[in-house]
């Protein structure tokens, strides 16, 4: 299993109103099929790091992690999540062995970021705003 969670915080000025909307598209993504299971709600971390929710995909092999970053409804959903967000963070891990699974896993990731170079720009400056 590939696990993905990433802590959120949004822009002040962002309404309720567009914060749920934020969630419901996170949720959408969450439940694709390629994920085994997913979460989305409040993070109860510590309050000095920032963060006000997350999100959590697991995905069950390399297979689906290639369709679950390339799907039309995750792609479209960042279209309207990136833009609310003030910064992000991630914690990748997973409960296989394989050694090169972790490489496999970025090269993924490179492959979109080189495909969708303004995605990649926008990712980049949500976790370089407070690294």
């Amino acid at each position: 299993m590939i696990v993905n969670l990433l802590r959120i915080r949004f822009k002040d000025g962002v309404t309720v109103a567009e914060q749920e909307e934020v969630l419901t598209v996170m949720r959408r993504t969450a439940s694709l099929e390629s994920v085994a299971f997913g979460a989305v709600g409040k993070d109860f971390g510590n309050p000095a790091d920032g963060f006000t929710h997350s999100y959590l995909a697991a995905i069950p092999d390399l297979e689906s992690l290639e369709r679950y970053m390339h799907d039309p409804v995750h792609l479209d959903g960042d279209e309207l999540i990136l833009d609310k967000l003030e910064k992000m963070s991630a914690v990748r891990f997973t409960d296989d062995a394989d050694p090169d699974l972790g490489k496999a896993v970025y090269e993924i990731a490179t492959q979109k970021m080189q495909k969708y170079p303004d995605w990649a720009r926008r990712i980049d400056e949500l976790f370089g705003a407070h690294v």
